[in-house]
């Protein structure tokens, strides 16, 4: 089976991090068995280009997946209408969240080119619930919804949730991200651990992780004077170093305003530390602990309660998964297989 995948994010030289869980979802489908080829592109033009250099090979794709519905779309639309190629949408983008608000704010012509392009497609699958209904308010619809995960590594596995430490233990608090202040939020998260260290200190919050506002969330953490060794920051660490810092944590906490999915609290629930997040993304699926997005962003006091509870008390929610294999590549790179199998019988 030949796949086309469509997607204006993919790792490359100039970023490697971008758009990695699409390629992740790549190589679980060649790992099927299936051929996938890849066009990476962000204009219409050079999507096009490469439609038609692939085609002087003679390869033709029994299956398109279209990965975010943005320009790349309408070769998708094309192939459909031409050669009855049927296509299929992952869809990633956080701006159809009503906390973005970025598809609101495009042009009717465009928000009703994307309505046309996800409605023809064969199913739209999203990364998390949040996000289709959020879909769905826009106005997006199709007749086949469906839901997929991204990939966890299988370094992030352990066979076994870490126990608590015992008490008078120096505890560790993780948070990982992109540090895009206007999603992840990390000051507030600053803020409440700074209230939390003018109560006890025998923890450490680390950072892991780079971005556009690194600089600033690091000149603001100055701003707060946390007692010395209260915070560590990493920098961007490899995905095996991420995982060794989650094996080794008390607790994760993501304080972000809004995610599609959050691949960190796959990440997190796979390696077996317990987890503080804003209800975002598949928190409510995976988290122990759900601290509301109010207390988070304007309630820095209350934020440094739940902080502590993550850290010093047992919460586990027996709701939580207690089976991860959801996250595989081998199980995910079957169920799109399986997907493609179904969509050329429609």
């Amino acid at each position: 089976m030949k796949i086309l995948y469509l997607t204006p994010w993919y790792p490359s030289p100039k970023d490697a991090m971008s758009g990695l869980f699409v390629q992740k979802h790549a190589e679980s489908v060649r790992a099927q068995g299936c051929e996938v080829r890849v066009i990476f592109s962000q204009t219409w033009h050079d999507t096009w280009r490469q439609w038609c250099a692939i085609q002087r090979e003679g390869w033709m794709p029994n299956v398109v997946q279209l990965n975010v519905i943005q320009k790349q779309g309408l070769l998708a639309l094309w192939l459909m209408k031409r050669y009855n190629i049927p296509y299929v949408i992952i869809e990633h983008w956080s701006g159809y969240l009503l906390e973005n608000g970025q598809f609101l704010r495009m042009s009717k012509f465009k928000r009703s080119l994307y309505t046309l392009i996800a409605a023809k497609a064969a199913a739209l699958l999203t990364v998390s619930d949040r996000q289709a209904q959020a879909m769905q308010a826009c106005g997006i619809k199709n007749r086949h919804w469906d839901r997929i995960d991204n990939i966890v590594d299988d370094f992030f596995q352990k066979s076994s949730v870490k126990p608590f430490p015992v008490e008078n233990h120096t505890k560790t608090l993780l948070h990982v991200s992109c540090f895009d202040e206007r999603a992840k939020n990390v000051t507030g998260l600053l803020r409440a651990a700074k209230i939390l260290s003018e109560k006890r200190q025998d923890w450490k919050l680390v950072l892991v992780g780079t971005g556009v506002d690194y600089p600033k969330v690091r000149a603001y953490a100055e701003t707060l004077h946390f007692p010395e060794g209260l915070l560590e920051w990493t920098g961007e660490l490899t995905p095996e170093e991420v995982a060794n810092q989650m094996h080794h944590a008390d607790a994760f906490v993501l304080s972000s305003r809004y995610e599609t999915y959050g691949v960190v609290l796959a990440e997190a629930a796979a390696a077996g530390v317990p987890i503080l997040s804003t209800p975002v993304g598949i928190a409510e699926e995976v988290a122990d602990l759900i601290v509301p997005l109010e207390i988070a962003q304007n309630k820095p006091g209350r934020f440094a309660e739940f902080i502590e509870t993550i850290l010093w008390k047992d919460v586990r929610n027996s709701d939580r998964i207690q089976q991860t294999d959801r996250f595989t590549a081998a199980a995910i790179g079957k169920k799109l297989k399986d997907l493609y199998e179904q969509v050329q019988t429609r």
